[in-house]
């Protein structure tokens, strides 16, 4: 048992030296680099020509070096041509975070700016970011920054542009008369 578990110095640099073998033969190192002439995303073409110079017989660290990576990268992208084939060689894209508020509180959300702010209960004449940050942790108990709630109004295609706010008392009548009399 004990003999099983240890292994000499040069059993264990055989053993770690070998590289990962490309184990599909659907395509030569020819057909390899036809796929990589017709590829638009020039990471893949990076990819496939790796992995051509390797079925062509070149070192994994030449093959690395002259595409663009480390020779543990090609190795990865061999684990990925093995189990995928040329599909695998594409670059993914992780899901994201996940939104702090669904669909419908974000709907919610919409409605709530564009029906602006009450005065009397919002104590404010127009939303700024602060205020609907605030009114977001009240009402969802969701706490973000302001600079989120600027980056959903603008997801929202909402323009940070308002008009001019007014005072809840104004007096029209007051204002045209001012207007009249007052010099031009």
């Amino acid at each position: 048992m004990r003999d099983f578990l240890i292994l000499s110095i040069r059993e264990f640099c055989a053993f770690m030296g070998q590289p990962v073998a490309i184990t599909r033969d659907e395509h030569s190192a020819a057909d390899l680099r036809g796929l990589a002439s017709r590829e638009r995303d020039g990471e893949v073409v990076r990819r496939l020509l790796a992995l051509a110079m390797v079925l062509e017989g070149h070192s994994r660290a030449d093959a690395a070096r002259m595409n663009g990576m480390d020779r543990q990268t090609l190795r990865d992208w061999v684990h990925r041509y093995n189990a995928e084939g040329v599909s695998g060689l594409v670059s993914r894209v992780g899901a994201g975070p996940v939104p702090v508020l669904s669909e419908t509180e974000m709907a919610e959300l919409r409605e709530l700016v564009i029906d602006g702010p009450d005065p009397a209960i919002d104590d404010v004449v127009r939303w700024r970011c602060v205020d609907l940050r605030d009114k977001v942790a009240g009402r969802y108990g969701v706490f973000v920054n302001t600079r989120t709630v600027g980056k959903w109004l603008g997801k929202m295609k909402m323009t940070r542009l308002q008009p001019r706010p007014y005072h809840p008392k104004k007096d029209a009548v007051a204002q045209e008369a001012f207007k009249k009399t007052s010099a031009s």
